[in-house]
C-alpha cells in the first residue's frame, strides 16, 4: 500500500480501511499469542499501513480545517 494511493481515497474510504487494518491486527496478534502465526512479519507491514493511513487521514482531516 503506498501513500500516493491512499491520498487519492476519500476520507470515508479511508476510515473504512483503518478498521480493516485494526481488526486484521488484532486478529494476528491473537494468533500471534496462540502459536498460530506462520508470519510473523505481516504484524509489520499491518501495523505500518496503519500508520499510512492514520497519517494521511490526518492530513486530509487537517487540510479540511
Amino acid at each position: 500500500m503506498r501513500a500516493s494511493d491512499l491520498r487519492e481515497q476519500t476520507v470515508d474510504e479511508l476510515r473504512e480501511k483503518e478498521g480493516q487494518l485494526a481488526e486484521q491486527l488484532f486478529a494476528l496478534r491473537l494468533q500471534k499469542v496462540t502459536g498460530q502465526l506462520e508470519n510473523p512479519a505481516k504484524i509489520s507491514s499491518v501495523r505500518r499501513d496503519l500508520a499510512r493511513v492514520l497519517t494521511v487521514l490526518n492530513e486530509k482531516e487537517s487540510a479540511q480545517s
